[in-house]
């Protein structure tokens, strides 16, 4: 974002309850414009309330936002305007083709009837499905299928694109096709892209991430800048003398330590314990000579998102699983609220 330019999402102390419960808690923060902004979080962490509330799917119990300029509680159907969604469940008409669907998803935006075939021939360009544009959508593999909700949000020309897990469970080949046309679509039309994503290694696609944890965000900085903070080096014991290991560490060396079950590999199953130190090379030979308690195995490595992530909510993020009829409800609800103003 330039210095004298206005940001395209404005946040502040958005806050979002549900009786007693606290789902978003004061959150602030800017997105500026043609940033690929990442939130990370969770489950209910808040960043599906949050996102609904952007999206003008959920009202604000208090606070403030504006997208493009536009107040998210008083000017909904301008906020609708300006965004474009691909929710994380298909939302396609498997019955009719590529440029149906495009056709369709225009005229419920209002785009003029004179420019909607060129815009479809455009949008499918864009993430390489001209040569289908004519074949029913239920042909189409995973990958082309979010490709296609992509070219779908781009129709009305949005400001803002929010992806909501865009590539879940997708393969790391059509996952990293994906990315090349978010890359793509974000140089040639200058879009702000907000995404959730449980791929830890997707968002070092982002420029900035916030990460929110029961319902506060805890961290907001570039992929390289969060890393940075973790330290230099990780390392990894495995151990069954876990608790043993953790007392000597702490007593030994002055570290910390954080604890998780390890899966057998084989063999005894036992405890994995995290360290940040500034050199793992340097500070192994001085661990193995000092600790007493077993050691089945050691890593060391640079720290990554997950580390960050770790670190900063005492958990790791895991792929949100959700039942397919509450899936189906929340899918109907969304578009009929989106479509019906």
């Amino acid at each position: 974002m330039a210095p004298d330019a206005p940001p395209v999402i404005d946040v502040d102390g958005l806050t979002r309850r549900f009786g007693q419960l606290t789902a978003v808690d004061g959150i602030s923060f800017q997105v500026g414009r043609g940033e690929i902004f990442g939130f990370l979080g969770p489950n209910g962490a808040g960043k599906t309330t949050t996102i609904n509330m952007l999206c003008t799917l959920l009202k604000p119990t208090s606070g403030r936002a504006t997208l493009a300029g536009h107040d998210i509680a008083r000017e909904q159907n301008a906020v609708r305007q300006s965004i474009g969604i691909v929710f994380q469940d298909p939302t396609l008409d498997e019955q009719l083709t590529a440029c149906e669907n495009l056709e369709f998803h225009a005229m419920l935006y209002n785009v003029p009837k004179a420019e909607r075939q060129s815009r479809a021939r455009r949008v499918l360009e864009m993430v390489g499905l001209t040569s289908r544009r004519h074949d029913r959508v239920e042909t189409f593999s995973g990958g082309m299928r979010r490709r296609l909700e992509i070219a779908r949000g781009l129709m009305h020309y949005p400001y803002v694109l929010f992806l909501d897990e865009p590539t879940l469970g997708l393969d790391p080949q059509t996952r990293s096709a994906i990315w090349e046309h978010v890359h793509e679509l974000r140089l040639q039309y200058d879009i702000t892209v907000f995404l959730t994503t449980h791929y830890m290694d997707e968002a070092e696609n982002c420029d900035r991430i916030a990460i929110i944890d029961k319902g506060k965000i805890v961290a907001l900085d570039t992929p390289g800048a969060l890393k940075h903070e973790v330290g230099g080096d990780i390392i990894t014991l495995r151990s069954t003398e876990a608790a043993r290991l953790l007392e000597e560490i702490v007593e030994k060396f002055g570290l910390e330590a954080t604890t998780a079950t390890a899966p057998g590999d084989g063999g005894p199953a036992g405890e994995r314990l995290h360290l940040e130190v500034p050199s793992g090379r340097t500070f192994l030979p001085r661990l193995f000579r000092e600790l007493e308690g077993e050691i089945l195995s050691v890593t060391v490595r640079e720290p990554t998102l997950d580390d960050v992530f770790l670190r900063l909510t005492g958990r790791q993020i895991r792929e949100e699983t959700v039942d397919k009829k509450d899936a189906m409800k929340t899918r109907i609800r969304r578009r009929r609220r989106m479509v019906g103003h």
